[in-house]
């Protein structure tokens, strides 16, 4: 089968692309899956230039996010042809991921497709889509379920399906984005306002500003989640989910004990099975947006390289879509 490998040729040096390897063998409780899409995401760009914080077992199959058909089960829970998807825990990270014609995981990893929705739609989505899935049902579960909510990094693989889901329950949303040249791509999502980075991400030495936003979602961490919690209404709330910005917080407690404001942590990586299916079904109906098209470039496994390298650099916009033939 053909699979996405990164190589450790040497301390600090890695190399990938596509190679020819043998389909792996399951062992008891795992499956194994014939891959009919994958997705990139910024952690596996991470991932395929030997990113200690990601990956340590090298050689490597990359893509934390796979959906396919079952091709043979040891597990209980699982027959052969059954639609099925994996999007976190290991997978793509130490454990071979999902850029591979075959796929082997444990079957405790494995969510069967909700009805509604295919392949192609829920890759789309991705480990990106669930993330944002997760952030939006935080919003509402603690009784924000309408009003002004502000997205950073919002070009972004999260970022851009978050805005478009909250556009469709009819939020009023503000984005935040680097890229001035997709103030439309990202009206066309449904954002009402578009604040450039670089006139939100600066020095502000205030601790508190005047009080906009019912709810925020965070993709990128920093000083814009630092400056955007300032900015939030009385006993509104705020998700974090991404580091792109930066992995620190030069913040203040006054939002918090003055404002009652709430900071979420979301991880969609080791979220448990049933909080996972409950956001997929969200997805399949509720959160299902219309904008998906806008959002995909669709790629094949020989295109991956070329996509690693935009994410890497910070010039991709939306989601890349990996399909399989």
């Amino acid at each position: 089968m053909k699979a996405y490998i990164v190589e450790k040729l040497e301390d600090r040096k890695f190399e990938s692309g596509i190679q020819e390897i043998d389909i792996p063998q399951i062992s008891e409780n795992e499956v194994l899956i014939k891959a009919t899409y994958s997705s990139l995401n910024f952690k596996d760009a991470l991932s395929s230039v030997g990113n200690p914080g990601v990956t340590k077992v090298f050689p490597h199959v990359t893509g934390i996010d796979v959906a396919g058909i079952i091709e043979e089960t040891n597990s209980d829970n699982f027959k052969k042809g059954d639609r099925v998807l994996v999007t976190g825990y290991d997978m793509g990270m130490n454990t071979n991921g999902g850029h591979s014609e075959f796929v082997k995981v444990p079957a405790s990893w494995v969510v069967k497709m909700p009805e509604g929705i295919s392949e192609k739609e829920i890759m789309t989505y991705g480990t990106a889509g669930l993330t944002a899935a997760l952030s939006v049902n935080e919003l509402l579960n603690n009784g924000i379920t309408s009003g002004e909510v502000l997205v950073t990094g919002a070009t972004g693989g999260v970022g851009s399906i978050t805005v478009s889901i909250l556009s469709k329950l009819g939020f009023n949303v503000t984005a935040i984005s680097g890229k001035e040249n997709k103030i439309p791509f990202l009206k066309e999502l449904g954002a009402k306002e578009v604040i450039l980075r670089g006139d939100f991400d600066v020095e502000n030495k205030r601790p508190m500003g005047k009080e906009q936003y019912d709810g925020v979602i965070d993709t990128v961490g920093g000083n814009i989640l630092a400056e955007a919690l300032k900015l939030i209404k009385y006993d509104g709330v705020a998700t974090c989910c991404g580091l792109t910005s930066s992995h620190e917080l030069p913040t203040n407690v006054f939002p918090f004990i003055l404002r009652g404001v709430r900071l979420i942590g979301i991880d969609s990586v080791e979220a448990k099975i049933e909080k996972k299916e409950a956001a997929w079904k969200k997805i399949a109906s509720d959160f299902k947006i219309e904008t998906l098209e806008n959002l995909t470039n669709e790629i094949s496994l020989d295109e991956i390289k070329e996509a690693y390298e935009a994410l890497l650099a910070g010039q991709a916009v939306g989601r890349y879509l990996v399909k399989f033939k």
